[in-house]
């Protein structure tokens, strides 16, 4: 972006948005946690499914649970509208949202006290489950070094209160998305520290994989990471278990095969994350980010040969 000219209008309008983002900061925060998450939930389940997204959301549930009757899809569309309108609700004060105070418990904490004094790195993965921004905290908070990624926004003055957001609650180390991104997450992991991604989004060019019975391209940079430097993939997940109160479950690792072909380890990896993020998303459907476009448009055409038997 830095070489690309940006126009006095395109300047106008990114500062507006973070105006309003600045806002919004503000109005949350004078709400308070409990207030805040609830009026969000309250919000995006009201306006949620007055828009185009509600559509999408509505099919990616029924391809994946195709068993569950209409009013068991339809409540569950409805219960991912209200989580994800707390989440984005509670970002503004997830430094409020911490172990100490109760917010947060953490299941398998030994797990990650272990990697921070064993000094070995690991692939930390995950998806986006209930608030996905509650997970650094665990890492964080039992001495992990680890680089984050994240997609940059595309306004930079937003981006910029989007890390400033995040460095309240302990996140130091950013390596965003992108070729960047990849390069920063080499050296790191070649330093010793770990390394955290999201693995459940559409990834075009990436390896096919199934997901709820079809094949979904997935990312297969985390198991590329833990192939090359010789370590695990780290699963975490969290839930909400009421209002703004949180679980975070360290899971057993993920230890890459092995078998001398590279290719088919690769492909094995990525079905093993795909495997352990269905099966989080099964556990707690109303969880997950239902609202993006998962599999490849054939599925959405009902072209059943992408399916799998």
């Amino acid at each position: 972006m830095a070489d690309k000219k940006i126009t006095v209008a395109q300047d106008i309008v990114w500062r507006l948005e973070a105006l309003g983002f600045d806002i919004f900061t503000a109005a949350m925060r004078m709400l308070g946690l409990e207030r805040a998450s609830a009026f969000g939930g309250w919000l995006l389940r009201t306006l949620g499914p007055l828009g185009g997204t509600h559509r999408l959301a509505r099919r990616n549930i029924e391809l994946a649970f195709p068993e569950k009757d209409v009013a068991w899809r339809e409540q569950v569309l409805a219960d991912q509208w209200e989580n994800l309108g707390r989440a984005f609700a509670e970002f503004p004060l997830m430094d409020q949202v911490t172990v100490q105070n109760g917010r947060v418990e953490v299941d398998g904490i030994e797990q990650l006290q272990a990697i921070a004094a064993g000094g070995r790195a690991v692939v930390f993965i995950s998806g986006h489950l209930s608030n996905w921004e509650v997970m650094p905290i665990a890492i964080f908070g039992a001495g992990v070094t680890c680089q984050i990624t994240y997609r940059a926004a595309n306004n930079p003055y937003v981006d910029k209160r989007f890390k400033e957001s995040r460095r309240r609650y302990g996140v130091r180390l950013f390596a965003p998305k992108g070729s960047d991104g990849s390069r920063e997450l080499l050296n790191a992991m070649a330093k010793g520290e770990s390394v955290a991604l999201m693995n459940d989004q559409k990834f075009n060019g990436g390896v096919a994989a199934p997901f709820f019975g079809r094949l979904a391209h997935t990312s297969p940079g985390p198991t590329r990471l833990a192939l090359r430097f010789g370590t695990v993939l780290q699963p975490l997940s969290v839930t909400r278990l009421d209002g703004v109160r949180f679980r975070i479950t360290v899971h057993p690792p993920i230890d890459p095969a092995v078998s001398g072909d590279r290719g088919a380890d690769i492909a094995a990896g990525v079905a093993a994350v795909n495997a352990f993020v269905e099966a989080r998303i099964r556990e707690h459907p109303s969880e997950w980010f239902w609202v993006h476009k998962r599999w490849a448009n054939a599925v959405y055409d009902g072209m059943e040969e992408v399916s799998l038997s």
